[in-house]
Formats: C-alpha cells, structure tokens, sequence
C-alpha cells in the first residue's frame, strides 16, 4: 500500500533538487529501515540548520558517500520527526509541507503542531484570487 501523508491522502513529493526522502526518491517515503522516522517534509531555515547542528545534526556540510548534498535555506528535505519536535520545542521549527509529510510522522508529532507550521499550497490555484 503506498504512503500516505498526514493528512489523508496520497504522499506527495517533497523534493529532488537537492533529492530527499530516505530512500532518496524525492518523497518522505519511510519503512522498516527507516529507523530515524525520515518522515517530515520540511522546507529547511537557517535557524533550523543551525539548531540542527547544535545538537549533533549536520545538515549543511555535504556527506557524498551517503548521497547528501548539504542543504541551504529554502531546501526541502525529509527530517526526523524526533529532530523536527526537537526543533520545535527549542523554538526552530521549520515549516512543513503537509501534503509530503508521512503518516508515519504522527508516532511522534502531534497534527495540531505540524499545522501551526504548514506553508503548503494547494493543488488548484484558481480559488487565490486577489
């Protein structure tokens, strides 16, 4: 059964450039290997990365051997759940694409909280008008 996002429906891609997911398929896809819960998608800040960094979590230094570009602001990568409401709770959360965020992320993060920081963007934009 393929992932579903948080809320409800099919897992949208989250990015490709630089391309994330766990099994590096441009999606929060997650699994039985995925013990870390790669399942929020996120579009990265520099307090983020740097409030990852403080706490053991390099997301900007470039790792080739496991295919990990170093991200930048404005990135959109998969992030642990634990490190997302780590981030969180420290006041660095970064936003979150609802529509690319696995199910599997609620184990950990309540909806309410990923809410207070989606930045999605519908589908149809005829309804934005000015």
């Amino acid at each position: 059964m393929p992932d579903r996002n948080v809320l409800g429906g099919d897992l949208e891609e989250c990015g490709t450039d630089p391309l994330t997911g766990f099994y590096r398929d441009g999606c929060c896809t997650s699994g039985d290997e995925d013990l870390g819960s790669h399942t929020i998608c996120a579009v990265v800040t520099a307090d983020f990365l740097e409030h990852q960094r403080s706490i053991g979590n390099n997301l900007i230094t470039p790792m080739p051997a496991y295919r990990f570009p170093g991200l930048k602001p404005g990135d959109r990568w998969c992030v642990t759940a634990r490190n997302w409401l780590r981030a969180y709770q420290d006041g660095a959360a970064a936003p979150v694409v609802l529509g690319s965020t696995n199910q599997r992320a609620l184990e950990i993060v309540p909806l309410e909280l990923l809410r207070e920081h989606a930045v999605d963007v519908p589908p149809d934009l005829s309804g934005l008008k000015e």
